[in-house]
């Protein structure tokens, strides 16, 4: 099993930045993606940003390209999420997540994930 912790989020002004952070402990695997997935009332969960632990072969949804940079730190098992140039938009509740196995595209999907983190709103204001 694997326990996901995230911290960081918070109230921003528009154009300024975040840092998410993530940490991971249980049991992982060098298959392992995590990811950074984002969700507003009435809504489907979003995906973000996602990270391959193997290869470090990112992903990034079409509307932060340009603005949101996902790490990680293999000796302390942490993911970040690095989030610049906020926009009112992207106020979510922001999630991390676990895949035990996703490669490419298959990172996309929600569903494809494995374990999850309890969740971080995020707030930009305008």
């Amino acid at each position: 099993h694997v326990h996901l912790v995230e911290s960081g989020g918070g109230l921003v002004q528009a154009g300024g930045s975040l840092r998410l952070s993530c940490a991971a402990s249980g049991r992982t695997f060098s298959s392992y993606a995590m990811a950074w997935f984002r969700q507003v009332p009435g809504k489907e969960r979003e995906f973000v940003s996602s990270i391959k632990w193997s290869n470090n072969a990112t992903l990034y949804a079409d509307s932060v390209k340009g603005r949101f940079t996902i790490s990680r730190d293999n000796g302390k098992n942490t993911v970040y999420l690095l989030m610049n140039s906020l926009k009112p938009e992207d106020t979510a509740v922001y999630y991390c997540a676990a895949s035990i196995d996703c490669s490419g595209t298959g990172c996309y999907p929600a569903a494809n994930y494995d374990y999850w983190a309890q969740g971080t709103q995020v707030t930009v204001s305008s």
